[in-house]
């Protein structure tokens, strides 16, 4: 990277978000940008997350780009490896090795309001750059709780989403801290090969079945041969899904059908009532993510697995304390404990126009203009942002609709002309997250009697969309001008004043 570089618009993270706006500034006709990435390639946590039996809980067809379709998926629920080939095919499909780079970590980011741009500070040098798209990712910073007497392990300690296969786990007395997502496709991965498989589990999930399959050679061939096929089959997933919206959103009580479904589907397992009721949530199905697996709990019901009930509150030595006391040895401890969602490490990275981090002004809670843009933060738009995520369907089509945002938020500044900046207004972002958080009221998430990954420490739900997919697409197609407040360099100002969008649009009236 060139001491001084200048770009006109700078990506952080290469995953789905970074990838995306990359593709989509490509599909706009700037080239002129680089895509930051701390590590040595593409694929973001589809790279991080190589752990044994690590795979996507989204069908296939509906977990990659609209615009990078893939006839090719050997399975109905892909494996890791398979989306990050997918990942590293859409960066040489599209062009985009050349402005990537890599071992790029950002250290800092500081808006420059005399000349309205961002300073960029990077482990491989700094550049400036007139827009930043942060995409790194709510799932790119692993999370580790502060247990007492964690440093005096002698045994092996990593996260998930670092795994370290240059372990070897067999014979070993491993435990496995947490039961989300990761845990419950780990767990049955690797309880073959241990000697013996302690589980702590603070709150048990609902698992449901995991339907998946090979797809056959023909239907392969059927989707090369007719990509109308491919985008059939991605609709039906889709439209699918969007029906259930409404259960988690407005209805949540009939979410009681499923967690029948999901409590037969654990007693064809677990014969044992005593750990059936370990096993039994006490919360509405749907408050935390659901999980898919049809091995998790075969692998339970195991002789070499034990069910702890509780939470790993201390280690002494290689003695594993659980906060109803019960003690376990171990060889090597493996953290599935989520990642940092609601105090995401780049916030603390980022200063704004009145010299206060990200971090400082999320402090009570994340809030972002239609899931994007943060007031006193010019120019500066995130992917993934506050309540953008889904509880039931792809992040991949909440991602296009960002990308939509983006794409016009760039036309906006070409038409505005020359030196510009877009800064949300307070009063925008304001309202845009009181009409969220109302709606969020009712939800499966806020109602459904669990404590979950998508509540911040102040126990507000600053992760999910409390709608359709739809929805947001519509609510970011896009840029209401009178949203943000337009920047000039401090000599352009004297000319006069702030040109308006006119009157708001009815789609931005209408999005919530």
């Amino acid at each position: 990277m060139a001491e001084h570089e200048h770009v006109r618009v700078a990506v952080i993270g290469s995953g789905f978000g970074g990838l995306g706006a990359a593709v989509r500034l490509r599909r706009e006709g700037i080239t002129d940008f680089v895509v930051l990435e701390r590590a040595d390639s593409v694929g973001g946590t589809w790279r991080d997350n190589s752990y044994p039996g690590c795979a996507c809980d989204v069908p296939s067809h509906l977990y990659s780009f609209s615009f990078a379709p893939n006839p090719d998926w050997p399975r109905t629920f892909s494996g890791q490896e398979h989306i990050r080939a997918y990942l590293e095919r859409v960066a040489d499909v599209f062009g985009l090795r050349p402005h990537l780079r890599f071992d790029s970590e950002v250290k800092l980011m500081t808006w420059d309001a005399e000349q309205l741009r961002w300073e960029i500070e990077t482990a491989s040098g700094r550049l400036t750059a007139d827009l930043v798209v942060s995409a790194t990712g709510p799932l790119s910073d692993p999370k580790i709780p502060d247990i007492p007497g964690l440093d005096t392990f002698p045994g092996k300690v990593f996260h998930s989403a670092r795994w370290d296969h240059d372990y070897d786990l067999k014979g070993k007395r491993v435990a496995m801290v947490g039961t989300g997502a990761s845990a419950i496709q780990i767990v049955p991965a690797i309880q073959p090969r241990v000697g013996r498989l302690t589980l702590f589990q603070r709150t048990p999930p609902w698992v449901m079945p995991r339907m998946d399959r090979a797809i056959s050679g023909a239907e392969r061939w059927l989707h090369r041969q007719l990509p109308f096929t491919t985008q059939a089959r991605r609709g039906l997933l889709w439209g699918i899904r969007e029906l259930q919206v409404q259960a988690f959103t407005k209805h949540p009580g009939e979410l009681g059908f499923v967690e029948q479904l999901a409590k037969r589907n654990m007693a064809r397992a677990i014969k044992d009532p005593a750990l059936r009721a370990k096993l039994t949530p006490d919360y509405r199905i749907g408050c935390k993510r659901i999980l898919l697996s049809s091995e998790y709990y075969p692998a339970l019901a195991r002789p070499n697995v034990d069910v702890v009930a509780s939470g790993l509150t201390e280690v002494r030595g290689s003695t594993l304390v659980a906060a109803d006391g019960s003690e376990t040895e171990a060889d090597a401890i493996i953290f599935g404990t989520g990642f940092h969602v609601t105090d995401m490490p780049i916030a603390e990275r980022v200063v704004g126009a009145d010299g206060r981090t990200l971090a400082e002004v999320w402090k009570g809670g994340m809030e972002a203009l239609r899931g994007a843009s943060a007031a006193g933060f010019p120019n500066w738009m995130t992917i993934i942002g506050p309540n953008t995520g889904l509880g039931n369907s792809s992040m991949i089509l909440m991602i296009e609709s960002q990308l939509n945002y983006l794409a016009d938020f760039i036309r906006q500044l070409d038409v505005l002309g020359g030196r510009v900046a877009l800064d949300a207004r307070p009063s925008a972002v304001g309202a845009w997250n009181r009409r969220v958080q109302e709606r969020m009221k009712r939800t499966v998430w806020n109602t459904g009697g669990c404590t979950s990954w998508y509540l911040d420490g102040n126990g507000r739900n600053t992760t999910i969309w409390p709608g359709t997919t739809a929805e947001f697409r519509r609510a970011t197609r896009r840029v209401d001008l009178m949203e943000y407040e337009v920047l000039r360099p401090p000599a352009a100002k004297a000319g006069g004043g702030t040109p308006q969008s006119g009157k708001r649009s009815a789609e931005a009236e209408a999005a919530l």
